[in-house]
């Protein structure tokens, strides 16, 4: 049972989480930085502009949260939360404009504005290690999911810097929920204030770094495929990235030839 005074620290803690999990660019005119000084990734992921994981929380590439949705079983599967919540009007999920897209594993179904990878193709960065892609179609997706690391990455500061959403207390089911999103908030306020933090000073100086143990977690929860249903707008964008990325990767090596 919360006591008095904590649960006074997690009412102040819901205004807190109401003012700063959102988007900072909430008309999503903006392309990430993490995208335009990158040349890995512009101009052929330019349109992209955040990752969305297990179809509850939302991550800008600079690794603040946007979108923390609490409260479903653990058993739920990715797809089904994903849809509930963006069919949900009440739920205030973050739409993006008419020619923006969300990053989506390829645990998704495909939907208008949410970018799968291909399936049955080599996907997550540790199948990558020690060896190229195979074809144009491993090459996107190589990019696609180095762009959602940063998953794995605000992830593995998140769990360890909070215990507590390791080893949750029996609070109430409705404590249990306002304490993962004082979590979320304090982990974009200490982003935002840019006071020197340890956590954060890792994954500053090496941007490729991903804890081992959270890049299983978050991999392990979004492998089951689901039901492919192709959108046409959608896979039209996939191809037009990858025939972007073949063409820049021709470039290069005319170059250094």
């Amino acid at each position: 049972m919360c006591t008095r005074i904590f649960k006074e620290v997690l009412d102040a803690m819901d205004g807190l989480s109401r003012d700063i999990l959102r988007p900072r660019d909430p008309e999503f005119k903006e392309i990430p930085s993490q995208i335009v000084d990158d040349t890995r990734y512009m101009p052929h992921f330019k349109r992209i502009n955040c990752d969305i994981e297990e179809g509850k929380e939302h991550l800008h590439f600079d690794l603040l949260f946007t979108y923390v949705l609490t409260g479903w079983e653990g058993s739920a599967h990715d797809s089904r939360i994903f849809l509930d919540t963006i069919g949900n009007p009440s739920l205030n999920f973050p739409k993006l404009p008419p020619g923006k897209y969300y990053l989506v594993d390829k645990g998704y179904p495909e939907r208008e504005g949410y970018l799968t990878p291909y399936h049955k193709k080599r996907y997550h960065q540790t199948e990558f290690h020690g060896a190229i892609p195979r074809g144009p179609r491993e090459i996107f997706n190589r990019a696609h999911s180095s762009l959602r690391s940063c998953i794995e990455r605000s992830f593995g500061i998140l769990k360890a810097r909070w215990e507590i959403l390791r080893t949750m207390p029996k609070y109430s089911l409705q404590d249990q929920n306002r304490i993962v999103c004082a979590c979320f908030a304090l982990h974009n306020y200490i982003r935002l204030s840019k006071v020197p933090d340890p956590g954060f000073k890792i994954i500053d100086e090496d941007p490729t770094f991903i804890p081992p143990e959270v890049s299983m977690d978050v991999e392990c929860g979004s492998t089951q495929e689901v039901q492919r249903v192709s959108t046409n707008e959608m896979t039209k964008v996939r191809e037009e990235i990858t025939t972007s990325l073949m063409r820049s990767r021709r470039r290069r090596r005319r170059r250094s030839s």
